[in-house]
């Protein structure tokens, strides 16, 4: 009787498929791991630009300069940093994500080639781990903006009473804010990332409208910027960092800060139509939109600082000044409405995109045969109430440093990703060993690539100390620590790189480089096919998997709804 209920439980949980299309899921693939199909490539540059907007139009990137100016950095040292800082950015995102580019494969299964079946559990846990707690996080940081949001309308919501208990670490005005930002986010949890291109370019204009009449009336209303837009260098002559050394440590920090968002980007970069519009997207947003956007906060702020006499650098912070100084007119608090709304609608779709969506990605590459990427995402945001972010930003600081200092782990997964990729492959990838272990050169020993373990290790351990006295604040231990530590991304990364490709010189892996013949999975254009040296197939032709296995593979052609002819990957149950 428990064996027959267990066994109920598991069919009911595992994905349904479509047998018209012969759909079939197993313990390493299921649709939303294979290599897309042209079909499912449907994102043009518009569609990197508006997925890279959601990480530049928003209240990040907006106080971004405030976090280098209370180092006792110049307006114009911080604004170099960023825009160093956002350079690199652009070029680690394209290296990493141009497997993605090339192959139409995401991270969960890129790692697998690098570090075996088994061993790609870990830099998978890891981002698993962050999905997690980001999500949980920006719905807290979102659910403020719409506290502002509700203030305007009924301005009597900001004197509710606190029903919760003391020991609480916040408020019921709070914890309404946080309520209504996550249900109104759930929806949008369903649409597949196919079909992103309309909540983008709605989230990008309005939350670009929204900054820039911000930016506009407070220079008007001020008639210039107040003194911090003029702050000049203030690192004293006895202080223990010199102003270059702070600069490298911003760096460092701007960069590490994306870093979750860099390591998966091939995640999204395999719904690309084409290369080119991938990099368009990337350089003009994530770049220069989001320079513009640093220095745009930077302008505000201090014509704001101007107006109030005060700096507020955080935009619902602000926007509620901007209501009470207004003596609430239904002009003012309709302004700050609209306002909120764009950036709470920014920060949602943000967090729906890179949190929500890229922990079902994650998910779907641990529990492939019940976990697609929609189920994923719901499994993510419903662990926001497990993490209870209020606990987290208000009484566990320590654990959020840490967090935001991960890449100290994560730069050296991708020092070992892109050595692998460019310099030990050559862009050459085996597809059809990706998705069953039998037989496959990515076995390894067991499931485990022996060589990039300590490799990965060795990228993270010199700076591992410097975190650990930095999250304390300890004002006592070595510079030397802290040093490494500002430099935390480059060494993981470089070092990894290294040597993981000593690595492989001493220990050659076996069919280094090589591909499939044919295009077993219908996923690469006929002009693809002809740069990678790889044999279209029209046909629906069956290899690379095993009955062991119960999978037989299907490449057959399918009707697009425009009427052309598509190429679609799928597979039947036997």
């Amino acid at each position: 009787m428990a064996q027959k209920t267990v066994r109920s439980i598991r069919e009911a949980a595992t994905l349904d498929f479509d047998e018209s299309r012969h759909e079939e899921v197993s313990a390493w693939s299921n649709r939303d791991l294979i290599p897309l199909p042209p079909s499912r490539r449907t994102w043009g540059w518009f569609n990197f630009f508006g997925s890279w907007s959601l990480s530049s139009l928003n209240v990040a990137t907006w106080q971004t300069p405030n976090t280098f100016l209370t180092q006792g950095l110049s307006v114009g040292q911080a604004m170099a940093v960023i825009v160093i800082s956002r350079a690199l950015c652009c070029l680690f995102a394209i290296l990493v994500a141009w497997c993605g580019l090339t192959w139409h494969i995401g991270f969960t299964v890129q790692n697998r080639y690098t570090w075996g079946f088994r061993a790609s559990y870990i830099p998978l846990l890891q981002r698993i781990l962050l999905n997690f707690i980001w999500n949980a996080i920006q719905c807290w940081n979102g659910g403020k903006l719409v506290t502002v949001c509700i203030t305007a309308i009924w301005p009597s919501f900001a004197k509710i009473p606190n029903t919760l208990s003391a020991s609480t670490p916040t408020t019921t005005f709070e914890m309404i804010g946080f309520i209504v930002f996550w249900v109104v986010s759930v929806p949008f949890l369903f649409i597949r990332p196919e079909k992103f291109k309309k909540p983008f370019f709605v989230s990008s204009v309005a939350c670009g409208v929204g900054m820039v009449a911000l930016l506009i009336w407070s220079l008007v209303t001020a008639g210039g910027v107040g003194p911090v837009f003029y702050q000049g260098e203030s690192v004293s002559s006895g202080s223990r960092w010199s102003a270059s050394w702070l600069m490298m440590a911003g760096i460092n920090q701007a960069i590490g800060g994306k870093a979750a968002g860099m390591t998966n980007s091939s995640d999204f970069s395999r719904y690309a139509k084409n290369k080119r519009d991938y990099v368009i997207g990337t350089v003009s947003v994530y770049w220069i939109t989001g320079v513009l956007v640093c220095l745009g906060g930077l302008v505000t702020t201090a014509a704001c600082q101007k107006i109030y006499g005060q700096i507020w650098w955080n935009p619902p912070d602000l926007l509620m000044v901007m209501m009470d100084h207004g003596e609430g007119s239904s002009a003012s608090r309709a302004a700050v409405f609209f306002l909120a709304l764009a950036f709470a609608f920014t920060s949602m779709f943000e967090n729906v995109c890179s949190n929500a969506v890229a922990g079902g990605i994650d998910l779907a590459g641990l529990f492939p045969r019940y976990i697609d990427i929609r189920r994923g995402a719901l499994i993510t945001f419903f662990a926001a109430w497990i993490i209870q972010p209020w606990q987290l930003i208000n009484q566990a600081a320590t654990f959020v440093a840490v967090l935001n200092s991960f890449a100290v782990f994560l730069a050296p997964i991708m020092g070992v990703m892109v050595c692998d990729y460019f310099l030990l492959r050559h862009q050459r990838i085996k597809l059809s060993h990706l998705f069953h272990p039998e037989g496959s050169d990515f076995w390894y020993w067991h499931g485990v690539n022996w060589r990039v373990i300590p490799c990965w290790i060795a990228g993270w351990a010199p700076t591992i100390g410097g975190l650990v006295v930095s999250a304390r604040k300890d004002k006592g231990a070595p510079d030397a620590l802290y040093e490494l530590y500002y430099i935390a991304f480059f060494i993981g990364f470089l070092i990894s790189f290294v040597l993981f490709y000593l690595a492989n010189l001493a220990f050659p892996v076996a069919h280094l480089g090589e591909i499939d013949e044919e295009d077993k999975y219908g996923t690469f254009t006929a002009s693809e096919a002809a740069k990678l040296g790889v044999t279209p197939n029209d046909e629906a032709i069956t290899a690379g998997f095993y009955k062991a296995e119960g999978i037989a593979q299907v490449n057959e052609v399918s009707e697009s709804e425009s009427g052309k002819n598509q190429k679609w990957w799928s597979f039947r149950r036997r």
